[in-house]
């Protein structure tokens, strides 16, 4: 089964369930990429950070699937802002790919915008290391003022969410500005024993971290689920044999109020 996706910026396609790779390294983090593949992510999301861009870019490149079928992510030290061409070029090195699909600012660079960080980020759009470029943990004033500064608005901001964080005017501000929400961490501020989470996913035979994913997809939210477990990876991924309706929608995303 394939993912549902969503068009950003520039007619590039983002896979909307994605595979987490943060605080995973080494040979763990290979076997849960090739894993993750094996199952049928399409989306592989790392960063610099993570110290794992070898073993993500290994993994995609034994896994048989082919490169243009991966949407891989990666993101730039906020230290590296004001060196982004160089940073942009270790992690390809490092990855073992001529581009990327994502490359986001991770964190504002000392807690600004950075418009200059952003100018540069869409030279090297502009330049084909980057098929889409965009930002993560940025607040709505700042994507304001990148787009004032530059005309151009990210194509993704990655933040964290949750049902708990849920905030329908968080998500139409997005929207309005064509900037896609992509969210992190979907379980660590989730109670899933919470008994309106748990009644949802007994009426669907489901768990309820999966009720928490198939979530996000029902409101179109990019979300990246991390596991080493291959149980848990398969489970997260297994997302479409059942939908929410809206009145289930509309419960869980009461659980933030």
């Amino acid at each position: 089964m394939t993912s549902p996706s969503v068009t950003l910026t520039g007619g590039v396609t983002m896979p909307l369930l994605g595979f987490g790779t943060w605080k995973t390294t080494g040979e763990e983090c290979y076997r849960a990429v090739r894993e993750a593949l094996d199952v049928g992510y399409r989306h592989i999301d790392t960063a610099t950070m993570y110290r794992n861009e070898d073993q993500v870019g290994r993994a995609v490149r034994d896994s048989g699937v082919p490169r243009e079928e991966v949407f891989v992510t990666t993101k730039l030290l906020p230290e590296q802002a004001d060196r982004p061409r160089p940073a942009i070029d270790a992690s390809l090195a490092a990855l073992g790919f001529d581009h990327v699909d994502l490359w986001l600012i991770h964190w504002p660079p000392a807690g600004t915008a950075s418009p200059s960080t952003w100018r540069e980020f869409l030279a090297v759009r502009e330049q084909g290391l980057a098929r889409a470029v965009g930002v993560s943990n940025y607040d709505v004033d700042q994507l304001d003022e990148l787009v004032g500064a530059t005309g151009v608005a990210p194509a993704v901001n990655q933040v964290r969410w949750s049902p708990s964080l849920y905030d329908p005017q968080v998500l139409a501000a997005h929207r309005e500005r064509g900037v896609v929400l992509e969210g992190y961490s979907p379980f660590r501020s989730t109670d899933l024993g919470d008994p309106e989470l748990v009644r949802i996913a007994e009426a669907h035979g489901v768990s309820p971290a999966r009720v928490v994913l198939r979530w996000h997809l029902e409101h179109g939210i990019v979300v990246i689920p991390k596991s080493v477990t291959p149980e848990r990876i398969r489970d997260n991924f297994d997302l479409f044999g059942f939908r929410l309706d809206d009145d289930e929608t509309r419960r869980i995303d009461a659980l933030a109020r």
